[in-house]
């Protein structure tokens, strides 16, 4: 009896050995798969933020951010979140407006269609935006090339993040803010130049 008890608690130790070493993951010393993650608090500041505050449907605009690194380290990976204030309760959308009707299989509506945006900055969320490393002292344009598709009033706000893994954190200065814009519903002025080219926006009204 003696030596079937000593053979199980054997047997349960070896179990744990092994669960622990499957937690751990692989490496040596049972290191953590995301030892490398960035941590620690980063400097940005945007330095410029611009988009404009009477637009009009059809019309295109472009947001623009200018980002640097004030901080004496580089910066892992510049990440950009845009939101359009919710309403009635309903979760923030990047350039649109939560519906909030169930029967919709996806309850975003846009309120601008994003034509272009930062080159390569495509990330696993659908508001936010990689645009790479910065290194110290560098700065670099982020923009977004939209066209408004429904007239209102609405509040499109940004904010940035050093990475988007890790224990990080940014210093005090300027990461986040917003734009109140209005969209008219009135028609964008157009007319065919002599070229046969169709000219949209200010100059067509000239």
């Amino acid at each position: 009896m003696v030596a079937a008890g000593m053979r199980d608690t054997r047997l349960r130790a070896a179990a744990l050995a092994v669960a622990a070493a499957a937690f751990a993951g692989p490496g040596c010393g049972g290191e953590r798969q995301d030892a490398d993650a960035p941590s620690g608090e980063f400097a940005l500041e945007v330095t410029r933020a611009t988009f404009p505050a009477e637009q009009r449907i059809a019309e295109g605009a472009t947001l623009r951010l200018e980002v640097e690194n004030t901080g004496d380290r580089a910066v892992p990976d510049v990440a950009v979140t845009v939101e359009t204030a919710a309403v009635d309760g309903q979760a923030p959308v990047a350039f649109g407006q939560s519906d909030g009707d169930p029967t919709l299989a996806s309850s975003a509506r846009p309120v601008w269609v994003v034509d272009e945006g930062p080159k390569g900055g495509d990330s696993a969320y659908t508001n936010t935006w990689n645009v790479g490393s910065l290194g110290e002292g560098e700065s670099t344009t982020v923009q977004w090339k939209v066209t408004a598709v429904k007239a209102g009033r609405y509040t499109l706000a940004w904010r940035l993040s050093p990475a988007l893994v890790g224990d990080v954190s940014l210093a005090e200065g300027r990461t986040e803010g917003e734009f109140d814009v209005t969209i008219s519903d009135e028609p964008v002025p157009a007319r065919v130049d002599g070229d046969g080219d169709v000219v949209r926006g200010e100059e067509a009204g000239r």
